[in-house]
């Protein structure tokens, strides 16, 4: 990707990346809250569909 809408760097999120399993390696991914920055953002139809599921997954994983 070239861009990433509500994102001001690649720095930004290379500093809070989040490592993920996938099979035997490890991958770092973007946050979450990074993706809901982004999908805000971009504000496309698609983006907005999705962003109550991804701010109730947040919110399950803020509480744990």
């Amino acid at each position: 990707m070239a861009k990433v809408d509500g994102v001001r760097s690649f720095d930004a999120l290379r500093a809070r990346p989040v490592a993920v399993a996938f099979g035997d390696e490890r991958l770092l991914v973007a946050s979450l809250r990074d993706i809901i920055t982004s999908k805000k953002a971009a504000g496309r139809d698609q983006d907005r569909a999705v962003l109550p599921i991804l701010l109730a997954t947040l919110h399950e994983q803020e509480e744990e």
